[in-house]
């Protein structure tokens, strides 16, 4: 006997088990890429200096995503945060690379399986013994496997219950390391900032998407809402499932361009407004405040301020001043950062302390401005030396330097505070190496900035994507020119005589 509508909706393909194949050949690909990926990472990375040489610096991209579930160490015996390790196990950075690339080739095998044998009962609609896919209950299986993933990286995985947890940091980015996770249940679990909500999000999510799976394995649509939104086109599919890769898409190219819990700055480089805000800036002047107060010397608080920290503070790491279509790392930009020279004080002869003016993030060229405490200008490098009233050498500015390479020097002689003013223009004063990689002096974009961008342009166009299929299977009858009226010749019971317009039956009053 067969089956009434309503028990199985199913979409009629000549040979439905090969979708599955390619769906299986896409994912296949997926991990190949990102293991090979990996491991020419692995091939270029240089893990001697985790402080002012990290991974974000030398343009790593698949890296900080495996350090941030909880990968730290190298079959080569280094680890990312510096030490030496002799026994890493199977979960280091070549691991899973290998990890993923047998994945796909196990992928590749499936996908050839199912390519040949498709004509599998699976894909057979029981009422009618075709091929066909019975896409509500495609759709209930995919929401029950992909909600018990969810619940169990949250559960597991995240909380260290079953798993390493996940990098975590402090505000300033100075002490990350691995570490298990609590769910925060609570309002700060909302907190973009707060790892506990990843944790917490992730099982409500997971217990959420079993319940939903559950739910659409046991309850078939009804027939209006089948009909309204075109269940049975496999169109409606790839709609429907562009609208969930999209809506993924902008969500995660705004935490990576703001900054969030999933995105930590140690592993990934500062965002934009840490700068725009002089967010480390406040910071290491903070520090500096509360050691001095404690009795050290100016030269003693500023040597306590950690380089990492200081490094923070340098506009070469904000991810808004490299052009992303300058290819390269951040090194090939400024160089190979060596050393940290320490903070300058500069003074005019009459003894002011001066600072110089930064610059701004979408700048590319700044006027050097030294100005005293209340904003007045004091000094600067002029543009027409003729005309020149507050030059270096007119108002006899000094420059000392606290904590770094050059920790209690002095430099008097106008060329010397000159290159310092220009240099600290740029937030913190560093030493480069820019001749191992031939550096050119143009700053490049880091990982952040690259990832937001791309992600970004593939929401767009998935969101049209979504918009342009999502049109096509729901008004496919106005395009195709088969609307209401041509349906109304060939449906049973609308005219007397089947087609003829002239014998159309009156409604009941």
């Amino acid at each position: 006997m067969a089956l009434p509508w309503y028990r199985v909706h199913t979409v009629v393909l000549n040979d439905p088990g090969r979708l599955i194949a390619v769906h299986i050949m896409h994912t296949g690909l997926v991990a190949g890429w990102a293991g090979s990926m990996a491991l020419y990472e692995l091939a270029i990375f240089d893990p001697s200096d985790p402080v002012l040489n990290p991974m974000w610096r030398q343009g790593m991209f698949v890296m900080p995503f495996m350090t941030r579930l909880g990968i730290t160490d190298s079959w080569g015996g280094w680890s990312i945060t510096g030490e030496s390790v002799s026994n890493p196990g199977i979960w280091s950075f070549e691991g899973v690379a290998l990890s993923h690339i047998i994945l796909s080739g196990m992928c590749f095998l499936a996908a050839l399986w199912h390519w040949v044998y498709w004509d599998l009962e699976l894909f057979r609609d029981p009422r009618t013994g075709e091929p066909a896919l019975d896409l509500p209950k495609i759709f209930g299986i995919h929401l029950l496997l992909s909600g018990i993933l969810c619940f169990g990286f949250g559960a597991f995985h995240v909380t260290g219950f079953f798993g390493p947890g996940i990098w975590v940091s402090d505000a300033f980015g100075i002490t990350g390391k691995v570490q298990p996770v609590a769910p925060a249940w609570g309002a700060d679990g909302f907190n973009p900032f707060n790892p506990g909500g990843i944790a917490s999000h992730h099982i409500a999510a997971g217990i959420l998407g079993i319940l939903a799976g559950i739910f659409h394995l046991n309850v078939r649509p009804p027939q209006r809402l089948y009909r309204a939104l075109r269940m049975g086109n496999i169109e409606t599919v790839l709609s429907s499932s562009i609208s969930a890769v999209f809506f993924a898409a902008f969500v995660t190219s705004g935490t990576m361009w703001y900054g969030a819990a999933a995105t930590p700055i140690e592993l990934f480089g500062p965002t934009r407004y840490q700068w725009d805000s002089g967010y480390f800036q406040q910071e290491i002047e903070r520090q500096v405040e509360a050691s001095v107060s404690e009795g050290l010397s100016e030269s003693q608080a500023w040597s306590r301020i950690p380089d990492k920290l200081a490094f923070y503070d340098y506009i070469g790491n904000n991810p808004a001043k490299g052009g992303l279509f300058r290819a390269g790392a951040m090194d090939k930009g400024d160089g190979i950062a060596e050393a940290w020279l320490g903070h300058p004080i500069f003074r005019d002869k009459e003894g002011r302390e001066l600072t110089v003016r930064r610059m701004p993030a979408f700048f590319e060229t700044f006027p050097v401005i030294l100005v005293d405490k209340d904003g007045i200008i004091r000094a600067d490098i002029p543009f027409r030396r003729a005309e020149s009233k507050y030059s270096i050498e007119q108002v006899g500015v000094t420059v000392d330097f606290y904590g770094g390479k050059l920790n209690g020097q002095t430099f008097k002689d106008a060329p010397t505070v000159k290159k310092f003013a220009r240099k600290a223009q740029l937030g913190e004063v560093f030493e480069f190496d820019r001749t191992s990689l031939e550096s050119d002096g143009v700053f490049r974009s880091s990982p952040r900035g690259w990832y937001t961008y791309g992600h970004a342009n593939f929401a767009l166009l998935f969101f049209f994507g979504h918009l342009w299929h999502g049109g096509r299977t729901i008004f496919r009858d106005v395009f195709t020119g088969i609307g209401a009226e041509v349906t109304e010749q060939v449906e049973f019971g609308v005219f007397q005589k089947l087609g003829d317009k002239s014998t159309k039956k009156q409604g009941a009053v």
